[in-house]
């Protein structure tokens, strides 16, 4: 047998742990609301980097160079519909103690479970293989490395999940407020350079199906849809907001379901922000322009410079854009473990799941990279969303079906208002999913 070496962890080690890090972060009596709030403050940042990660980038970029800002209440529409599906996740999480993927091995035979556990993880993979596209990509825009190479260096963050080995939480937390703060910033300052026009963007909040009636704006619209929330988020938040160790009484537990609310709807909404950025961004400076067939991210990025007259405009969307990549690469290690502890109760060295995800994403983005040629990065991260929202049903179900359980939730469980809106977004979202998957192919 080869031993491994000593710095190897055996076993499955905080922060990325659930079952170490549940309930490690106290939240004392007697502290100030504003205290309370910072100590919640963080999961729903977690969640947020999926919101945010490249594969958001591709659709919101083609959507603003071909409509302008018409489609920008589409990205608005599915950030509140992002944040009502989250909430309902960390309120199942908090009240039961239980995250979506226990709940569903507790209530669930056998063979269910494995299909959910197997969906679960193709999504990871599917996600991560956008992880490794647009971190990939950034290599090439920041250091000029190919984009095969760029691809290899992504195996280098497993060191990076290695160097966090039995660190508290909240320092994992710190990380990713640090990697959205800095993607914020960045467009923040590319939102200023390209100077968008305040009326065609106060005219995009308005919900219009005309705007929809346009080419293939409808396509894109349900692409924004279903690239926008992610089914290992619902399960990965169900899980992380348990690190806050919540009093078992009622006033307790209503008291931690309205700071981890907060956390979130603040959380997501720099996350719809950063989409909207996007947007925005690709229409101020493309379609105004009348540049209306931008499609790729690295042909954004390539025209960013000239347009904006400041050569830091590129710079700082090839930041922003490897930002995006490397933190989702630890909320994809977070999640993974939640899905193998809660379907399968199983748990393994996170460098292993780390390894191991990374591999499954590495080889079919190198094999697509080398065969169909450099500027493929678009097509292949539109293919990644197509099978992320083919999941996606298969996660918000279950979640449903658990949160209206009176004999579950207790009073905890959705009101009549809550029902009616969650299962309209369940329609929606699955109808859209199964027309976008439908289209794709027939195309």
């Amino acid at each position: 047998m080869v031993s491994l070496p000593s710095f190897l962890p055996r076993t499955a080690t905080a922060p990325f742990c659930p079952a170490e890090v549940r309930g490690a972060v106290a939240v004392p009596d007697g502290l100030s609301p504003w205290k309370r709030a910072l100590r919640f403050a963080g999961p729903g940042l977690l969640v947020s980097v999926g919101y945010m990660d490249p594969g958001n980038w591709a659709t919101d970029i083609e959507a603003g160079s071909r409509y302008g800002t018409a489609l920008l209440f589409v990205v608005v529409l599915s950030g509140l519909a992002a944040i009502v599906l989250q909430t309902l996740s960390l309120r199942l999480g908090l009240v039961t103690g239980r995250d979506l993927a226990q709940m569903s091995r507790d209530r669930y035979g056998s063979p269910t479970v494995k299909v959910q556990w197997l969906l679960a993880e193709i999504a990871i993979i599917a996600c991560d293989i956008a992880e490794v596209l647009g971190s990939a990509l950034a290599f090439k825009l920041l250091l000029g490395v190919p984009l095969w190479a760029g691809v290899l260096l992504t195996a280098l963050d497993t060191v990076i999940v290695l160097g966090l080995k039995g660190k508290g939480f909240r320092q994992l937390e710190a990380i990713i407020l640090g990697l959205v703060g800095t993607i914020g910033i960045c467009f923040l300052v590319q939102l200023i350079l390209v100077k968008p026009d305040a009326g065609a963007v106060a005219r995009g909040l308005v919900p219009s199906l005309d705007a929809l009636k346009q080419g293939n704006a409808l396509y894109l619209a349900i692409g924004i849809v279903g690239a926008t929330i992610m089914p290992h988020n619902l399960y990965l938040h169900s899980s992380i907001v348990q690190t806050r160790l919540v009093p078992p009484d009622e006033p307790g537990k209503r008291s931690a379901l309205r700071l981890a609310t907060l956390d979130t709807v603040a959380s997501l909404a720099v996350a719809l922000f950063i989409n909207a950025a996007i947007l925005i961004l690709a229409a101020s400076a493309f379609h105004r322009t009348g540049l209306t067939e931008v499609a790729g991210i690295e042909e954004a990025h390539r025209l960013l410079e000239p347009l904006t007259g400041a050569a830091v405009a590129g710079l700082l969307f090839g930041i922003a854009l490897f930002a995006s990549g490397q933190s989702s690469t630890f909320t994809g290690t977070i999640a993974g473990q939640v899905i193998l502890e809660g379907f399968l109760n199983l748990s393994i060295p996170c460098w292993q799941r780390r390894l191991i995800t990374r591999g499954l994403a590495i080889v079919p983005a190198l094999i697509g990279v080398l065969t169909m040629g450099e500027h493929s990065v678009g097509k292949l991260l539109v293919l990644t969303q197509v099978v992320l929202s083919a999941q996606l049903p298969f996660a918000i179900f279950p979640l449903l079906r658990f949160t209206d359980d009176r004999a579950l939730m207790g009073v905890f469980a959705n009101g009549p208002v809550t029902k009616t809106v969650a299962w309209s977004l369940f329609g929606i979202i699955s109808s859209a999913n199964a027309w976008l998957v439908v289209q794709t192919f027939a195309a």
